[in-house]
């Protein structure tokens, strides 16, 4: 396992509505800001760059194109951008942090990350956090929504446009795949994550096994098995309760201080190479309290302590 050591985070605002219905996720990367999440980090000793934020065309600009892909041209447009900006980020040895947006998000990234892996030698671990799976495909959707299909098309499931993006397939391996924090899977994703044979740890393994057994459990496999760990933090994987901000809100999400130990073990680890935080929606919030949460768990990532 590499251990990272980057002390300069590279701040990436990828203000994407396009992959979800509800609007005002793209204001996510300026909730953020105004949180105060380059603050805490400097507060750490990090070193700040931030990119500002990715342009992305808004809806009233666009064609919908194809019901079962909203907005895919524009989406893998702007994703090449991301991608670019975290390959280049992690070359320069600085740590991508990735602000969003709606979790196809997740599609830039990721292809990012992992064509620097490839380069470099380098095997990918992703841990996911997230209440939905994210493993439709154009076959499977029940919304068109690209946000809910990410993962899917990282590990070679789903339309060409999507799986091939930024020339290769897969990003990612299955079993180098964790999802935390689920609680709302479509029938259809679950195929798909039998096919594939993905681990997925349910809010129902959450309360039996405790978050703190099941996040040393991945840590230990990955730091055997990966050597770049990437973390893809959905804040609805959260209880909606403390983050009411988010554009598909389930309830019976992460508690406080579930939440807070995950990440506090994730940076214990010192294994965790590049970060996004996704589904941040202001318009949906209270006085910006789910952003405020949100910029908490980052610091908790990156080695905030109460002691």
């Amino acid at each position: 396992m590499r251990r990272t050591n980057s002390k300069t985070v590279n701040l990436i605002g990828f203000p994407m509505d396009l992959g979800a219905d509800r609007r005002g996720v793209d204001m996510g990367p300026s909730a953020l800001r105004i949180a105060g999440l380059p603050k805490q980090l400097q507060n750490l000793g990090y070193k700040i760059i931030d990119d500002g934020d990715i342009i992305i065309q808004i809806k009233e600009k666009q064609e919908i194109g194809n019901f079962k892909l909203k907005y895919l041209n524009e989406i893998l447009r702007t994703s090449k951008i991301l991608a670019q900006k975290v390959e280049k980020a992690l070359s320069q040895n600085y740590f991508p942090l990735c602000i969003g947006g709606d979790h196809s998000m997740g599609i830039g990234t990721i292809a990012g990350i992992s064509s620097y892996c490839r380069k470099n030698k380098l095997k990918l671990g992703v841990i996911w956090i997230d209440a939905h799976a994210d493993m439709n495909t154009d076959k499977t959707t029940p919304t068109g929504n690209i946000h809910g299909m990410p993962l899917a098309a990282n590990l070679g499931l789903g339309n060409e446009k999507l799986v091939n993006f930024y020339g290769f397939s897969p990003k990612l391996k299955p079993e180098n795949t964790v999802l935390i924090g689920v609680r709302s899977i479509d029938e259809f994703e679950k195929k798909n994550i039998k096919q594939l044979n993905l681990t997925v740890y349910t809010m129902s393994d959450v309360d039996k096994l405790g978050i703190h057994r099941i996040i040393a459990r991945v840590l230990k496999q990955f730091k055997e098995k990966v050597d770049h760990i990437h973390v893809s933090f959905d804040l609805d994987s959260v209880d909606p309760t403390l983050a009411p901000g988010v554009g598909t809100s389930i309830p019976g999400g992460l508690s406080f201080r579930e939440s807070h130990l995950l990440m506090e073990s994730i940076a214990e680890c010192g294994c965790m190479s590049s970060l996004e935080v996704t589904e941040v929606n202001p318009i949906l919030d209270d006085k910006n309290k789910s952003a405020i949460f949100a910029a908490e768990l980052v610091a908790s990532s990156m080695g905030q302590r109460i002691l």
